[in-house]
């Protein structure tokens, strides 16, 4: 049995025809020139070769496929995606595993009608051929493709971050909210000249709550999400989905220096709209996640399978961390895209060494960014090859190379980078500028400090030139996360990663803003972006009495238009009048009072107009 275009199942038994028109001797001509002209373009895209029209006279459609036919390290719980053409003209599709036999299953559309996936309703069996044939012809595949089912090597295991250790003053305890404790930040240096937009982090060491967290420009707390104990969030940034600024960020548990768990979508009331899932019975990453127009969504993930490592010196059934990047629809949360790091690069490129433990993964890759380019093709960063490559999407096929040791333009020594995290390709005018967050140590130390490096990539004489490089004062060696914003107006917002700083340099190079943790906390990356948020939940409030006055505390966690608090007081509920308006100070603002028996506080505007009113509370 096989599934057509409607989801129903058929049978491939078809009744035997007598009397078949003989086909044109011309028109076979025709089809054989035909598919050897697509073989020999299938052949030139190397192993990835997904790129086919399928045939339909006059409206052929460049579809691809997805596993990439020959693609190695498929999971078992894999779907079968074709991209390019609506699902409902694909016809019969017949899929048989060598050991697991014909599949049945489903033929579901992506939201934007241009595709879709047969998802199986069984899982296959690792290490089988998985064959896809189709009743419409793939050009130069007319007996459709096929591709491997990797042996998964179990999940990537559990292992908590060390809580940050403590430091004076290193979380910030609040009257009005006494649930949330963040991690406290200090600016040691702020310019008129910097950015006005907010600060975007994501403290994952605690010391007693990690989680997503916003600041306003002067360092002061705007927002902060807390998440269950054990639980870490990455990569907090500002995005459109369907029209309208969103946040975004990654939440899960860290393991083998991966993330294993999901991707988070709210609007600016701080109500979730989506969240995003890894396909394929993978995990979503924290290195990576962007939203796309039309709703879809690139993310990372890691797959730990059993492969031959021997190339390096290893195992011939090493466990190896395959870098998976995949497009997802974000409605329906069918995969759209995915590329794979062993069926691409191989383990010799890596400069990263073998565990010393047969049961550690290798983890020979490291995907850890993404960016989409205006034709369509995407850039992604590798760790642990040192190296940054552009993928075609359409086939998967490595387009260039920069860095590592196969490098496709020529880098003189001291642009040369290591560990390098969050990869940006920019276009100024006729140039095409990189900016690369340079770790330099892995270990081993390569640098002997960490650098955020803007770098001019000459195409026609494939060369690459060093235009700017920031440094951090005191010197900062970073052996893991960080990244390099480019800000409106050509300043730069750095987030050292490991290290507990985040900097801005203007154009010059001169730090114009400098902020860090206090104690030994970190984030991931950290961002700047302009921000308005209009929280669904109503204000906080608290009132403490000591003789005859009443500190009220308010604040309401992640507004960001309160310009002033109207306080009422009373000693009764029933009783409140307005005993004082004061300007907003910070996340908290505490205001005395004459002593009172009941507080409340009205958020203002800078117009005078009330916002939201908090609930009533007895003073203490």
């Amino acid at each position: 049995m096989t599934a057509t275009a409607s989801g129903r199942p058929r049978s491939d038994a078809r009744p035997p025809s007598d009397g078949r028109r003989r086909a044109d001797p011309r028109v076979i001509r025709r089809r054989r020139l035909t598919a050897a002209v697509g073989a020999i373009l299938l052949v030139g895209a190397g192993i990835a070769g997904v790129v086919a029209a399928v045939s339909g006279g006059a409206d052929d459609h460049l579809v691809a496929v997805f596993p990439t036919p020959g693609s190695r390290v498929a999971p078992p719980q894999t779907q079968i995606v074709f991209r390019g053409m609506p699902v409902s003209r694909l016809g019969t599709v017949v899929v048989r595993g060598s050991r697991t036999g014909v599949h049945r299953g489903r033929l579901l559309a992506d939201s934007d009608g241009r595709g879709g996936s047969f998802v199986p309703n069984r899982p296959f069996s690792p290490g089988e051929r998985v064959t896809v044939r189709l009743r419409a012809r793939l050009l130069g595949r007319r007996r459709g493709f096929s591709f491997t089912v990797a042996t998964p090597a179990g999940p990537v295991p559990n292992v908590p971050l060390a809580a940050a250790y403590r430091a004076p003053n290193d979380v910030l305890t609040f009257h009005s909210r006494p649930d949330l404790e963040p991690a406290a930040v200090e600016v040691t240096k702020r310019t008129a000249q910097a950015a006005p937009s907010d600060i975007f982090l994501t403290p994952q060491h605690g010391p007693v709550q990690s989680g997503p967290m916003i600041l306003d420009p002067t360092g002061e707390l705007v927002w902060f999400h807390p998440l269950p104990q054990g639980t870490v969030a990455a990569d907090l940034q500002v995005q459109s989905y369907r029209g309208r600024s969103v946040l975004t960020w990654w939440q899960g548990y860290e393991g083998a220096g991966v993330g294993v768990g999901e991707d988070i979508v709210y609007d600016s009331s701080y109500r979730q709209l989506a969240v995003v899932h890894a396909a394929d019975g993978l995990s979503a990453d924290l290195h990576e996640f962007l939203l796309e127009p039309g709703g879809r969504a690139l993310i990372t993930a890691y797959y730990p399978v059993y492969w031959d490592a021997s190339p390096v010196k290893g195992s011939a059934q090493a466990i190896v961390l395959d870098s998976v990047v995949q497009e997802i629809d974000v409605r329906t949360g069918l995969l759209l895209f995915q590329w794979d790091s062993l069926d691409h690069v191989p383990l010799t490129s890596s400069y990263e060494p073998l565990p010393g433990s047969s049961g550690q993964p290798y983890d020979y890759f490291h995907v850890n960014s993404i960016q989409p380019q205006p034709d369509g093709d995407l850039v992604i960063s590798a760790r642990n090859t040192w190296a940054a490559y552009r993928i075609d999407r359409r086939t998967g096929r490595i387009m260039w190379t920069l860095g590592g040791k196969r490098s496709t333009f020529k880098l003189p020594p001291q642009a040369r980078f290591a560990f390098q995290h969050h990869v940006r390709v920019h276009r100024a005018n006729d140039h095409v500028l990189v900016t690369v967050f340079d770790d330099g140590a892995g270990p081993p130390t390569v640098h002997d400090q960490s650098r955020a490096l803007t770098l001019r990539l000459d195409r026609k004489h494939k060369t690459v030139s060093l235009v700017k490089v920031d440094y951090h004062s005191p010197s900062l060696l970073t052996s893991f996360e960080g990244d390099e914003q480019e800000l409106p107006g050509g300043d730069e917002f750095v987030g050292w990663g490991q290290q507990p700083y985040f900097t801005e340099f203007n154009a010059r190079g001169d730090v114009v803003f400098d902020g860090r943790f206090v104690g030994g906390n970190s984030s991931y990356r950290a961002y700047r972006f302009p921000w308005r948020g209009t929280p669904a939940t109503v204000p906080a409030v608290a009132g403490v009495t000591t003789g005859t006055t009443t500190t009220v505390y308010a604040s309401w966690n992640g507004a960001t238009d309160v310009a002033r608090w109207q306080v009422l007081t009373g000693n009764a509920p029933s009783s409140l009048r307005v005993a004082a308006t004061q300007p907003k100070r910070g996340f908290e603002t505490a205001i005395p009072v004459p002593a009172a028996g009941y507080v409340a506080v009205r958020a203002l505007d800078a117009h005078g107009d009330v916002l939201s009113t908090s609930p009533i509370r007895r003073a203490q």
